[in-house]
């Protein structure tokens, strides 16, 4: 757990899982993003709890070139809102492409701890906690020296990784609802946790569950069905209110 001094402000934005593609041709995230800049969505915070983007990784330049117009978009709105972004395991090692106006929470730092209505709030991507295998991989993929190698071997096989996570993530049903998410969810939550809220994206499965002393939310993809959520306060609650991008048109 990481604490931190982010106080949740009523209106905050969060968007999660947009896995943004611009080969594939994907405007929905940029028209999001385009909204929030020029105020029409006005908000005074958006949380971008990871993998935003589909490949972003720091020390593959080559990943940045691809997803220049939406890294431009985020540093126009850090000049006037707060932005908070919890690296996910698609887009890591972002201080590289964001060293201005954006607080970044590796993986190592989730769950980020806040506070906003007087509540404590716990906020992840979602894989903090995954099995040995999984956090051994994750550890070497954010190593600089294997991300140089990896940038190397990128540009010598005319970006055959990239091209890799492309495909797979184009056999991906983003929208797919999970049979063991309900038992995984329980055991993952036995003992409660250390906050009132603990919310996560990842799973794109947008169910949300009570245990014993926390409420966990686990928030839908942007990716599928262009979903993003609202902070309301009601009295000593917090709502995370769905919105669709689709529907405002």
């Amino acid at each position: 757990m990481y604490h931190s001094d982010i106080t949740l402000k009523e209106g905050a934005v969060f968007v999660t899982d947009a896995h943004y593609n611009k080969p594939k041709g994907e405007t929905a995230l940029f028209k999001l993003l385009q909204k929030i800049a020029s105020n029409e969505i006005d908000t005074p915070q958006l949380f971008l709890l990871g993998d935003i983007f589909d490949a972003l990784f720091g020390g593959v330049p080559h990943t940045a070139k691809e997803n220049e117009a939406v890294i431009t978009l985020i540093k126009e709105i850090a000049k006037s809102k707060e932005v908070i972004y919890l690296e996910g395991n698609h887009d890591f090692q972002l201080h590289k492409f964001f060293q201005d106006n954006i607080t970044i929470f590796p993986i190592q730092k989730q769950p980020l701890l806040i506070h906003g209505n007087e509540k404590t709030i716990c906020l992840a991507h979602g894989d903090f906690d995954a099995p040995f295998g999984y956090k051994l991989y994750t550890s070497l993929i954010r190593n600089p020296f294997v991300l140089f190698f990896l940038n190397i071997y990128d540009s010598l096989t005319k970006h055959s990784i990239l091209n890799f996570v492309e495909l797979h993530m184009s056999k991906k049903d983003q929208c797919s609802s999970f049979d063991w998410f309900d038992d995984f969810t329980k055991k993952r939550f036995k003992n409660g946790c250390e906050c009132d809220i603990f919310v996560d994206g990842h799973f794109h499965q947008n169910r949300s569950f009570s245990y014993k002393n926390c409420k966990y939310v686990n928030l839908g993809a942007f990716a599928c069905n262009q979903r993003y959520f609202v902070v309301k306060f009601a009295q000593d609650e917090i709502i995370f209110e769905e919105k669709t991008l689709r529907k405002e048109r």
